[in-house]
């Protein structure tokens, strides 16, 4: 079995509007919140290509013999003024098909997005976890991240 990850192009299209739907799926569940504030605009066929076209933004695909079954956004954001110039690299989507999952897909992907920033001088990063969603804070705490922020929601309508 080859796990792999790369660059995902205009040609994956398809395959990644799948992928995102699988995420939006599993994260509507945890949170109906998700595709208002933390999702990609509809129509997401436009925004995914949007994205896998923009020079600032890795969008990496993961393979298992050669067949995509995860994907991962990654983008480098500037801080603060204080910072002085220091940017931060972020992961905001993340999914990998339940059936490959434990088999070390999304962490040939991280690896993938984390090398590319790292490339181009970022040393600090950010990953966006859902609260609850405890298998993608084990997974981001297995590569040696943390939780430095939560962000509480309150709607009058529920």
């Amino acid at each position: 079995m080859l796990v792999e990850a790369r660059h995902a192009t205009a040609e994956d299209l398809p395959g990644l509007i799948g992928l995102y739907r699988g995420l939006e799926e599993e994260m509507v569940a945890l949170h109906p919140m998700w595709p208002l504030a933390d999702g990609l605009p509809e129509p997401i066929e436009d925004s995914l290509g949007t994205l896998v076209d923009d020079d600032e933004v890795l969008v990496v695909l993961g393979l298992i013999d050669d067949y995509p079954l995860g994907f991962m956004t990654g983008t480098i954001e500037n801080l603060l003024p204080q910072a002085d110039g220091a940017r931060l690299g972020v992961i905001r989507m993340v999914w990998v098909d339940h059936e490959a999952r434990q088999v070390g897909l999304g962490e040939v992907m991280r690896d993938l997005v984390l090398s590319a920033l790292r490339d181009q001088g970022i040393s600090r990063f950010d990953a966006h976890v859902l609260p609850g969603h405890r298998l993608a804070k084990n997974f981001f705490e297995s590569g040696g991240f943390s939780a430095r922020s939560i962000v509480m929601h309150h709607d009058d309508d529920r």
